[in-house]
């Protein structure tokens, strides 16, 4: 199955043409799924045991199969976080796969793991955390979060004997990610959510803990504040928490998935002050840093914590660990051990272009939402529901109900023309739909917000 034969020959470069097409396309199709019935119908059955060729399989997936996923860095993307990786963090991509580096361990991927490191350096110089801290890069956040409270939870073990029995606590907010209570399951620790319509307080944190019972205050081993939700780009008060969590001796972890990238912008880098105070820090490179999917990234202030966390033990395991093989090794430092080096693209992007690009880029997003700001201000038919913060814009059409926002969701989906997806916003305690606006692409024009606005009609 390794022997090169012209055919293998002949679709590596068919695979490259295609690579090259779909990098320098400046109008990418956005896409739509299908059901997928009708996908086995289209393409039939592809596993089988003679196989059905590279250049049928390689057709199918052209004609058929990627015109049923949506392309993350389409301009008129911008539901959920999308994504907008840098055509050289793409190609550097291809070189990542054919590389074929573990990234485990610095004995068999020192090269790989160097380079990353170079990228974690400057992620870390962002957050203004103290000499020494340092972190490793993640499939994305969920995996970030989970590492960071694995390692809080047994720094809050192994200080007491007694915890060793007990259930731990976390104490997060409303507008925490939905993958703060889902790592809570993982490992088995309760969620204390603090209701919080906009950004969550110190003081709020404080009259939560406060109004626990003792028993549980003593089983809070970690705080989660959010540096930009996913819903509305909001940044808690990351001062405020950094207080309460210091005076109370606990894990202080900062989830900044998406809003992270604004670190590098001048403009808004005073809002996250604080962050500098975390004791773990989730950052997505695969969101607003412009890097392929998945690129997460989990920082430390001690990482030693961390390693006595995760750091695997095993036999065949030994020889990494040898002075002979010394070096940094990712795998000590979050969950998974078998890993690819998925910082290598971020690090090429960011020595071809250099961080005064990204900043630049990073702007445009916080520029874009105050456009689409200035523009909803001036339609008629539609209102903010609230002020942009980061790139996230919320806003409302007047009139509409949940039914009308899904449907002329799926209208302009399905025609190709944009993805824009309602959520629900809640205010004095009650949930509205409304449209939300993420702007992570720089290339999103003025235009393009103004078709979107004028489909409301």
């Amino acid at each position: 199955m390794h022997n090169i034969s012209m055919d293998d020959i002949e679709m590596t470069l068919d695979v490259m043409k295609y690579a090259l097409s779909r990098i320098s396309a400046v109008n990418p199709e956005l896409g739509s799924p299908k059901k997928e019935d009708d996908l086995k119908q289209l393409v039939g059955e592809t596993i089988t045991p003679k196989g059905i060729g590279g250049e049928k399989a390689f057709n199918l997936f052209k004609e058929v199969l990627i015109k049923a996923t949506v392309s993350i860095d389409h301009p008129r993307h911008l539901a959920f976080v999308p994504a907008s990786p840098t055509k050289a963090a793409v190609m550097f991509d291809l070189v990542t796969s054919a590389s074929s580096i573990h990234g485990a361990y610095w004995m068999e991927g020192a090269g790989g793991i160097f380079c990353e490191n170079e990228a974690m350096r400057w992620l870390v110089s962002l957050t203004g955390l103290p000499y020494g801290a340092f972190g490793v890069f993640t499939s994305g956040g969920t995996t970030a979060n989970l590492s960071a409270m694995v390692a809080a939870r047994e720094r809050w073990r192994s200080g007491n004997a007694a915890n060793h029995g007990k259930r731990g606590v976390i104490i997060t907010s409303e507008g925490a990610h939905s993958s703060v209570k889902a790592m809570a399951k993982v490992i088995d620790a309760d969620v204390f959510i603090i209701p919080a319509e906009e950004a969550l307080t110190g003081n709020s944190l404080e009259s939560q803990i406060q109004s626990m019972a003792e028993e549980t205050q003593e089983r809070v081993f970690a705080v989660v504040a959010t540096a930009g939700t996913t819903n509305a780009g909001i940044i808690d008060d990351l001062e405020g928490i950094a207080s309460v969590c210091n005076r109370y001796n606990i894990w202080y972890h900062v989830d900044a998935a998406y809003g992270g990238g604004a670190l590098a912008a001048d403009s808004v880098r005073h809002l996250f002050n604080g962050i500098e105070k975390a004791d773990s820090i989730t950052i997505d490179p695969h969101k607003w840093l412009f890097s392929p999917y998945d690129c997460g990234a989990v920082i430390y202030r001690n990482p030693e914590q961390a390693k006595k966390a995760h750091a695997q033990e095993g036999t065949y395991l030994e020889i990494f660990k040898d002075e002979g093989a010394h070096g940094f090794n990712p795998a000590d430092y979050q969950i998974q051990l078998t890993r690819r080096v998925r910082g290598l693209p971020l690090w090429f992007s960011l020595a071809m272009h250099g961080t005064e690009r990204y900043k630049q880029a990073i702007e445009r997003g916080i520029e874009l939402a105050c456009i689409a700001a200035d523009k909803i201000r001036q339609n008629p038919n539609v209102e903010l529901v609230r002020e942009p913060s980061l790139s996230c814009v919320l806003y409302r059409r007047k009139g509409w109900s949940f039914e009308d926002y899904k449907n002329w969701m799926y209208k302009n989906h399905q025609s190709g023309f944009a993805l824009v997806a309602p959520t629900k916003w809640k205010k004095d305690g009650v949930y509205e739909t409304v449209s939300r606006f993420c702007f992570i692409n720089p290339d999103t024009t003025e235009d393009d917000i103004q078709a979107i606005l004028d489909s409301m009609s």
